[in-house]
């Protein structure tokens, strides 16, 4: 039975993060507040800030509607149900994808969190996951 609010146990959270990368490429866009509306519910996420709304966007829609970006992600779920209270399990993903030299950013939803991973780096990323985490469950 899954937590009602998450599991927050970092050795877990490593052991059980079940990494899956998503095929699709995908793009950051910053568009003024309006524009973005459009897209909202065609976007896999959203953040509104002082300079514009930033919209995160499949790479096809994008071009489609002629949005500027720069470069291009592929998306790594985290299947395993993290509180949002969770602390550390983020900072040691990143820390070891860091040591690699692969830039990260990272949105965290209420069940899951999701790396966004340049899209020529994302299938070594996945693989350097997936060989941590068979590491940390033996």
């Amino acid at each position: 039975m899954k937590p009602k609010n998450g599991e927050t146990n970092l050795e877990y959270l490593l052991r059980n993060m079940q990494p899956v990368l998503e095929a699709e490429e995908l793009v950051f866009c910053s568009l003024p507040s309006n524009q973005a509306e459009e897209f909202l519910s065609l976007c896999q996420g959203f953040y509104v800030e002082r300079e514009g709304t930033t919209i995160i966007l499949g790479k096809h829609l994008a071009d489609m509607n002629k949005l500027s970006y720069d470069p291009t992600f592929k998306r790594i779920s985290l299947q395993v149900y993290s509180s949002l209270e969770a602390v550390g399990f983020l900072s040691r993903i990143t820390e070891v994808l860091a040591a690699q030299g692969i830039s990260v950013n990272v949105v965290s939803a209420y069940y899951h969190d999701y790396l966004y991973i340049k899209s020529d780096q994302a299938d070594v990323a996945y693989n350097l996951l997936k060989l941590w985490q068979e590491k940390l469950s033996e």
